[in-house]
């Protein structure tokens, strides 16, 4: 059984929180849409870029090679991003759908008046890092790691042959590992371990060591292994989500007032956050690219989902929210999950309706 997570809520700007959070496995972003949404939320698509430049240059400065990203957004919102999200060294993988559904928009359609289809999607778009090493060893010069691996077999003074010997295959190594194309393979850590003993006990002694990340010592099996993210397959499970926006108990606008220790007396139901995601999908993507105990990152966190989903499946959150009432309702959900899920009867129960 899974032990339940910990978790870090910070109220306030995020910005000035990032250095101070360890390195996360992945990054759960829901911030800014481009359609004035909150305060400091720009009213149009157009600013985003600029708005999320220094959080991505922030994500980038604190990842690792094994850090993935989540970012949710609108289709045009991502559209206006996404090029400084490449720019920092992320790598597009693929785009999810969610689709609400044609109660989304049941009866908020003039069709006198609209010169489109109506929009009931939002998409989550996955990325990683792209893989880069030092092409001189301990240097900066860093290129692709499918043109790395190559590079320091040359350097070796080995024929390209000889990898196949290394790795016990007839043709695999080089056609495989070697590719310069879309047909390339990540080494797992097994072969890469024997790709790596190979090159240093057979190349030439004066260029030593070879597929070395630091310049001292040749990688090992098990730090080539921790250079790839996670990827925990679902089967059954396609890009394109079909759930109607949260409607019903899953929809948190609990409040209270906390007169003292273990007391709570319920005050006016707050409103609910706008854009509030399903739980559901939370555990669906932390499920997929991390394991127990795992950091995740929600540097926008609203109501905190994706940090609750992280409590619930054993992973360590890491929030921050803004607005002083959020933060507050995220703060209350988040302490009610963590004792539920550690078997104890919540402090301050939120209130459902």
């Amino acid at each position: 059984m899974t032990e339940p997570g910990r978790y870090e809520l910070n109220t306030g700007d995020v910005l000035s929180t990032y250095e101070q959070w360890p390195t996360p496995s992945t990054i759960v972003s829901d911030g800014a849409y481009g359609v004035g949404g909150f305060p400091g939320d720009p009213r149009t698509p157009a600013p985003l870029a600029d708005w999320y430049r220094p959080h991505i240059e922030a994500w980038s400065r604190k990842a690792s090679m094994a850090t993935t990203l989540w970012f949710w957004n609108t289709e045009v919102g991502w559209a206006h991003v996404h090029p400084v999200l490449i720019e920092s060294g992320w790598k597009y993988e693929f785009v999810n759908v969610w689709n609400k559904g044609i109660g989304h928009v049941a009866g908020n359609v003039n069709g006198k008046t609209i010169r489109r289809f109506p929009v009931v999607t939002e998409v989550c778009v996955f990325y990683t890092r792209e893989p880069r090493f030092p092409l001189t060893p301990g240097g900066d010069d860093l290129v692709h790691a499918k043109e790395w691996l190559v590079a320091e077999w040359k350097r070796s003074g080995l024929p390209r042959r000889r990898a196949n010997e290394a790795c016990g295959v007839k043709d695999a190594a080089t056609r495989k590992y070697f590719d310069q194309g879309w047909l390339w393979y990540w080494p797992p850590a097994e072969i890469m371990e024997k790709l790596v003993a190979y090159a240093n006990e057979y190349g030439r002694p004066e260029g030593r060591p070879y597929y070395s990340l630091n310049g001292v010592d040749p990688v090992t099996a098990k730090e080539w292994s921790q250079l790839r993210s996670v990827w925990n397959h679902e089967h059954g499970v396609t890009n394109v989500w079909d759930l109607p926006a949260l409607r019903g108990a899953e929809r948190f606008k609990g409040s209270m007032k906390r007169a003292a220790p273990r007391v709570y007396k319920p005050t006016k139901l707050a409103s609910s956050h706008l854009n509030q995601k399903p739980l559901a999908f939370m555990k669906r993507i932390i499920n997929a690219c991390t394991s127990p105990e795992d950091v995740i990152w929600e540097p926008f966190g609203g109501l905190c989902s994706a940090t609750v989903a992280a409590v619930e499946l054993g992973r360590h959150g890491y929030a921050a929210e803004i607005d002083p009432h959020f933060a507050e309702l995220a703060a209350e959900r988040l302490e009610a999950t963590a004792r539920l899920t550690n078997g104890e009867d919540a402090l301050f129960p939120p209130i459902e309706i």
